[in-house]
């Protein structure tokens, strides 16, 4: 089924819901007089087709003759106007078991309906089902009305101040055999920058002034720097060529930076947008470890740095990544720290609990089926608590966590950390509800 089909067969479902959720309405302004009624109908019903006309329009253009804005304005307004509509319906449809129930017993009974006509509002009549004869609860359509509008209030909040509200997150982590010359090194990892989906320059400014702020020795950034094309940094390079640290900023890929969700005309334009890309890290000043290690050294001492591509061990990701090559010569190190976007990849190889589980994988890819347990801290991202959720001391839950069982923050699986950033940008929905923007702060102490 190609891309069109699937645009029409969406609408049609969509314009079921509109007429579905029409009924919620039409109860709603039940006790309003005529020309208000229509009015809000007309006003229901110009936002849908409006909407929908879009999706279709999206859909059917090619995407380089639609102005990303436009695509961006669209995608998120039919997002929140959907999910708003889901939950009116969740009342629609509790509305619609009671009063099935009731016609059921009406049948066994019929002399009860009489008692339910004589206790329901003026103007029942108007919204009772001419079937049936049953009319609508006027308490649950209004409560799927306010249902509606919680979320719409909800992730207009989390555009408005969500997206580029910053949070600075700081965990000490204990390593037995840190170097001395290391004890308290400050490390600020940032990931999933996304930087395609930026649409307030002066707030990112903010937040790269605000990593500054904390004084790293180092920073890391654990991938995904564009939504899918290097152009998209032209704007940000220069921001984000401010991040400084006295021993250097170090990256790594992430499955959006290879280009793989968007068309390109041919496979050399494909691999041409990759290499501007990796040129993009070293015009900022970041050292993109592909595969590869890096020593970090003071007063003759020195920890690995291991930076390895994409690699992730759940869904159809892009799997770069060769952990065996980047590991290579790096043995010797007392302390090993890894740059790996996915966390999946941590249970998978690194601690290896889940290994078992993923033996095609290694297969596929020819790498060594063993942990790598020397491997002291893993740095990952990916997740972006799905940019939704409940983040506290004391509960923290998304909807990312059916997915990922490492989803944010800190892990531990005996003497190896696992760390998972919450990520600095947003994709898709261009706002954060619960689960904001993080900057990492990492300070590493010897025992």
């Amino acid at each position: 089924m190609n891309r069109q089909l699937l645009s029409l067969v969406l609408v049609v479902l969509l314009f079921l819901l509109d007429i579905y959720i029409f009924q919620l309405i039409k109860t709603f302004t039940l006790t309003a007089n005529e020309t208000t009624r229509k009015i809000a109908h007309s006003i229901y019903w110009g936002i849908n087709f409006l909407t929908l006309g879009g999706i279709v329009v999206y859909n059917f253009y090619p995407p380089d003759q639609i102005p990303y804005t436009f695509r961006q304005s669209l995608l998120t307004w039919a997002f929140m106007l959907y999910i708003a509509k889901i939950f009116g319906a969740l009342f629609l449809i509790i509305d619609d078991i009671i009063r099935l129930f009731t016609w059921a017993y009406h049948k066994i009974n019929p002399s009860a309906i009489a008692e339910i006509v004589e206790k329901t509002p003026q103007n029942t009549e108007e919204v009772q089902d001419t079937t049936n004869k049953i009319p609508r609860s006027e308490f649950l359509m209004k409560a799927g009305v306010v249902a509606m509008a919680t979320p719409l209030v909800t992730l207009s909040w989390g555009i408005v101040s969500g997206a580029h509200d910053y949070t600075v997150r700081k965990k000490t982590i204990i390593l037995p055999n840190l170097p001395k010359a290391f004890d308290g090194i400050k490390m600020v990892q940032i990931s999933d920058v996304h930087s395609g989906s930026f649409y307030n320059k002066k707030a990112v400014e903010g937040g790269i002034d605000l990593i500054m702020k904390q004084k790293p020795d180092v920073i890391l950034f654990t991938g995904d720097l564009v939504n899918n094309m290097a152009k998209e940094m032209k704007d940000y390079q220069d921001i984000f060529s401010k991040l400084k640290a006295p021993m250097g900023v170090y990256s790594t890929l992430g499955n959006h930076d290879y280009g793989d969700y968007v068309r390109w005309e041919t496979p050399a334009a494909k691999r041409k947008n990759l290499e501007d890309l990796k040129q993009t890290h070293g015009k900022m000043g970041w050292k993109l470890l592909m595969n590869e290690h890096h020593f970090l050294e003071t007063n003759n001492e020195k920890i690995a740095l291991i930076g390895i591509e994409n690699w992730g061990a759940k869904g159809n990701f892009a799997r770069h990544g060769d952990l065996e090559k980047a590991y290579q010569g790096t043995q010797d190190a007392p302390v090993k720290i890894l740059l790996s976007h996915d966390p999946s990849h941590w249970d998978a190889q690194v601690n290896g609990s889940k290994a078992h589980l993923y033996k095609d994988h290694f297969d596929q890819q020819n790498i060594q089926k063993r942990a790598f347990k020397d491997i002291d801290l893993t740095l990952a991202g990916h997740t972006h608590g799905m940019q939704f959720g409940i983040d506290t001391e004391v509960f923290k839950w998304s909807p990312v966590q059916y997915m990922y069982e490492q989803w944010a923050d800190l892990y531990k699986h005996e003497n190896q950390y696992l760390y998972v950033n919450r990520g600095f940008g947003y994709l898709g929905y261009p706002g954060r509800v619960g689960i904001l923007p993080e900057i990492t702060v990492l300070e590493l102490k010897s025992a």
